[in-house]
């Protein structure tokens, strides 16, 4: 279901290799994986080798999260060129933008698991322990997965079955309550069925005053070798993650560090916001030839999110005074859907061609029941910034909202990988799509619909100039759909994106160093506004563009020293809107962003290898808000890490992130809503693998 797709076969092969290996004494000293893999499927749902695609794709592989301890999703971001973080809804799930652009919360842009929206309804931030790779796929990729932004899309391959035995054991303590317990257990259950079963308990305090997290995850999945040529495949995850929501502190006339990092501006009292979600994935794969073969796909998720919170509303003129409004929210979304396709090779004389051909569909409802008291000036619920005291008598809350969102999607698309000679590769593609959506209001009985259909073209060339070098282009088409209404009670048109893009990209003659270079450009319509004639409405006119230079370089210098650094200049800003000038920067996308790491290993004296690195990534100034009335301020922070293979089967890893404990902001929606970054974190994990 996810990762290169493979001829079942190649099943049987594994299993014969793994029972050899057994047999076999393991080598003393292992070196890590490349920094870059040679593949991502996700890019074209085939097996093409990256320097072949003619799009700029960037791979986080299993090595890179494990250097830097990540464990979650979002601690990824820094270390792939053009990807920013945005407002994550006060902690409760991930968010982010592709060179600039970013989609609605609940929309499902921007975020696959194997192939699949994963970010449709509410789940939490995504655990790193199901985690293969990280796919950055940067332009438009609705030619072949429907709705998104013109930006690009993040795919999330998970970890499969292996019918080798293996167990992992993962213990993890750090500073300010953190502690994590993790297991990874995979082997084959019969001669022809592999399971895994992958379970996490976590619990991270914050530098935020009462925010604290807890996390179980448990994600079985198996591989069915079905005979010699079929292939199944299940990979499910249930998962309660409890945070109170947080929206972070404020920025008194424009400016920021007034209040402390740590300051909480909610109400401890109101506890956890509880988040519950179950994914489930199964795929049959079908070999009908050496040149053919066959996928059908389906995919489940739901998720509920409940819990009360109070969230700033405006900051008094005093400068001190910050009245707050209580909310107790109540959401439930249930998402369904399928894919099938066709892939095979053929040639038409000296010209030879990779087809794709499929079909797929979702359905997806979302039900929203918020209550909520607007604060008065006979009772404003308010607390004094610089000296809080909590504990208020909370407002009685009144129903706010009550709606039940249905969308249907049906998506047809097709694709020819076209290899000219030796040196040209030409990627043509197009889809078709279908969709509806609905929307009724329980508290006021009324009804909106609406019925889009959207075509999404994409070409792209890549001429292999050298062994090493490989030169490319494209353009494409994306569309995304603009749930609710107008003024009118009528559909929002679906935003249109169009982009291009040219690059290079390097492969060094021992696979063991990548580089990509890519400039591009992207415009988008049709994005949501203010209606200047109903300003508590929206209408479907703004218009936004993005243009830019990205750098990524990763891989290994000799046998001691590994690297990975990006570099992105993105000018992202507002080119039409009913209130906002021409020229307005887009929130929360820095100008200039980059990082560069780098581990040097080697034999140990003691054991079998040990690693030392140091990483600095830096974020440049960013429009705090959508009318840009104040700035987030640039930043640069250091990390170092150090690992010791101890045996084979003991390896200790500590990591300090932020190594100078600078006081930094991560993303803001608003001057209220400004989230701080983590300050200085030091963890140390101890794993066990047999």
């Amino acid at each position: 279901m996810s990762g290169r797709r493979f001829t079942p076969a190649f099943l049987f092969a594994a299993t014969a290799l793994a029972n050899a290996a057994d047999e076999q004494t393991l080598p003393e000293v292992s070196v890590r994986a490349s920094a870059q893999a040679p593949y991502a499927t996700g890019a074209t749902r085939t097996d093409t080798p990256l320097r072949e695609v003619p799009l700029s794709v960037q791979v986080v592989p299993r090595a890179l999260i494990e250097d830097i301890a990540a464990t979650r999703l979002d601690d990824t971001f820094d270390y792939v060129s053009g990807v920013a973080r945005q407002a994550n809804f006060g902690g409760l799930w991930d968010n982010f933008s592709i060179r600039g652009f970013t989609g609605s919360e609940n929309t499902g842009a921007g975020y696959l698991v194997n192939g699949f929206a994963a970010n449709r309804g509410f789940t939490a931030p995504r655990d790193t322990a199901t985690i293969e790779r990280v796919e950055v796929l940067k332009g438009p990729a609705s030619s072949v997965y429907g709705s998104g932004d013109p930006g690009g899309v993040i795919n999330v391959v998970t970890r499969q079955p292996q019918f080798k035995p293996a167990q992992t054991y993962g213990f993890e303590v750090g500073t300010r309550d953190k502690y994590r317990v993790s297991a990874d257990v995979t082997g084959a259950l019969t001669d022809n069925v592999a399971g895994r079963l992958i379970a996490v308990a976590d619990h991270e305090g914050s530098t935020r005053d009462f925010v604290n997290s807890r996390r179980f995850l448990l994600a079985p999945s198996f591989t069915w070798a079905l005979g010699a040529n079929t292939v199944i495949q299940y990979a499910g995850e249930i998962q309660r993650y409890t945070v109170p929501l947080d929206r972070g502190v404020v920025a008194v006339n424009g400016r920021l560090g007034a209040v402390p990092r740590s300051r909480f501006l909610g109400e401890p009292n109101d506890g956890d916001i509880r988040l519950d979600s179950q994914s489930h994935q199964v795929s049959v794969e079908h070999d009908f030839s050496d040149r053919w073969k066959g996928r059908v796909a389906v995919a489940y998720r739901g998720g509920s999110l409940e819990g009360y919170s109070t969230e700033a509303t405006a900051l008094q003129a005093d400068g001190r005074t910050l009245t707050r409004q209580r909310r107790y929210r109540d959401f439930q979304s249930d998402d369904l859907s399928l894919q099938a396709d066709v892939t095979g090779r053929f040639e038409t004389g000296p010209v030879g061609h990779e087809v794709l051909l499929g079909v797929d569909a979702y359905r997806f409802g979302v039900s929203q029941n918020m209550l909520r008291r607007n604060p008065s000036a006979a009772a404003p619920y308010a607390i004094d910034i610089y000296d809080p005291v909590y504990g208020q008598t909370p407002p009685t809350l009144l129903p706010n909202t009550n709606t039940y969102e249905r969308q249907t999607n049906v998506g047809l698309y097709a694709q020819d990988q076209i290899k000219l000679g030796e040196r040209w590769r030409v990627l043509a593609g197009a889809r078709f799509d279908i969709y509806n959506q609905s929307l009724d209001n329980r508290l006021t009985g009324a009804s909106t619909s609406q019925h889009q259909t959207a075509a999404s073209p994409r070409l792209g060339v890549t001429y292999l100039a050298t062994p090493t070098v490989s030169l490319f282009a494209n353009a494409g088409k994306s569309f995304r759909p603009n749930p609710g209404s107008d003024a009118s009670a009528n559909a929002f048109s679906p935003e249109h994106g169009r982009a291009v893009e040219a690059g290079a990209k390097y492969e060094s003659p021992d696979h063991r160093t990548t580089a990509t270079l890519a400039v591009f450009e992207i415009r988008k319509r049709n994005v949501l506004t203010t209606d200047p004639s109903s300003p508590s409405f929206l209408r479907a006119a703004g218009e936004a563009r993005s243009r830019g230079v990205e750098l990524d370089v990763a891989g290994r210098i000799g046998n001691h020293w590994r690297l990975t650094g990006n570099f992105a200049y993105t000018d992202a800003e507002v080119t039409q809107d009913t209130r906002l000038a021409a020229g307005t920067p887009l929130s929360n996308v820095p100008r200039t962003s980059g990082s560069l790491m780098a581990i040097f290993e080697d034999q140990a004296p003691i054991g079998q290898r040990y690693g030392v690195g140091a990483g600095v990534r830096y974020v440049g100034t960013r429009g705090g808000d959508a009318q840009d009335s104040f700035a987030l301020p640039a930043y640069t922070l250091a990390d170092a890490f150090a690992y010791w293979q101890a045996s084979k089967t003991v390896r200790v890893a500590l990591n300090v992130d932020n190594l100078f404990d600078r006081t930094y902001y991560a993303s803001s929606t608003s001057s209220v809503w400004v989230m701080p970054g983590a300050g200085r974190t030091v963890r140390l994990g101890v794993q066990l693998s047999y």
